[in-house]
């Protein structure tokens, strides 16, 4: 219930700027959110780099309906890739892309151009780029426009949500060899004629897509903090005679740093998602609904603990 309540609140004005006029506020994103500018951002992929893990870096925002605003997150992207470039990250780096952040709610047209423009930017300098999912309105089209940037960039990733009722179907058609496939449960609130409802059934929905792409030729990136999800992992690893280095394990910045490094230490790839950039409050709530954890950190900042 707590977590539908905060979905609810990702989407509202009002709470939206009382949360942002929180005076704490900013200490409990600085958790979630690498910074504001490229170069808090690329100041936060070093660190991590240095620590072992791969990244992946998205410019918040979604929801564009304004061409000249698509057209300067593309840009934010491109500029963030140059920032990077010296790093020599190679694949160790991505960027990953909300398609509604580059007019996809405009035309797909404009979102696809905007897509190669940073799958070439990614390209020159030995990065990749996956494409985030979002409500379940924007599946097909982001499927379609994948298709497209495959053509000419076939490294290009893509987030499937298990939550969502075809999803098993959409890891069956993605999970040819060379596919990448992020692997989420779902952060979006959606309805039970679409999407399954409540933790068990989202759990079994995970293991059943899991399954799938890891018996697969594909490359699935495990986007988890789950004990029993990794385990799994590596149950299935073990099953489908796959090796540490034909997938990986993705977390959340900021969310459990010392599971991320131990993975790592073990020799798998794990790729940290590092958010930046000012417009922070809809990830930021969405995170706050997946782990009531997340919200009691909230609440003891707010009380100055």
């Amino acid at each position: 219930m707590l977590g539908q309540l905060l979905l609810a609140a990702s989407n509202s004005g009002v709470v939206r700027r009382a949360v942002s006029g929180f005076p704490l506020t900013k200490k409990v994103v600085d958790r979630f959110v690498a910074g504001e500018s490229v170069e808090e951002a690329r100041n936060a992929v070093e660190r991590l780099c240095d620590a072992k893990l791969a990244v992946t870096v998205d410019h918040l925002g979604e929801e564009t309906r304004d061409a000249r605003a698509a057209e300067a997150t593309a840009n934010a992207y491109i500029t963030l890739l140059e920032a990077l470039k010296p790093l020599r990250l190679g694949t160790r780096g991505e960027v990953s892309v909300k398609l509604s952040a580059v007019g996809q709610r405009l035309d797909d047209a404009m979102a696809l151009e905007h897509a190669r423009e940073i799958c070439a930017a990614a390209a020159a300098v030995g990065a990749t780029v996956t494409l985030d999912m979002e409500d379940h309105t924007t599946v097909d089209s982001t499927l379609g426009i994948l298709r497209k940037l495959r053509e000419d960039h076939p490294s290009t990733g893509v987030a499937i949500q298990a939550y969502l009722f075809r999803s098993e179907e959409d890891c069956r058609d993605l999970s040819a060899e060379g596919s990448r496939v992020r692997l989420v449960k779902g952060a979006y609130r959606e309805p039970a004629s679409v999407a399954h409802q409540g933790r068990a059934a989202v759990d079994k929905a995970y293991v059943r897509c899991l399954r799938i792409l890891m018996a697969g030729k594909g490359y699935p990136m495990v986007a988890t903090h789950d004990d029993r999800m990794i385990a799994i992992t590596e149950l299935l690893a073990d099953r489908f005679g796959r090796t540490i280095g034909d997938h990986e394990f993705q977390m959340l910045y900021g969310i459990r740093t010392d599971l991320q490094e131990s993975l790592a230490g073990a020799g798998h790839t794990v790729r940290v998602y590092v958010p930046y950039g000012d417009d922070w409050y809809g990830y930021f709530m969405r995170r706050l609904a997946e782990r009531p954890a997340n919200v009691a950190f909230f609440l003891r900042a707010l009380g100055g603990k």
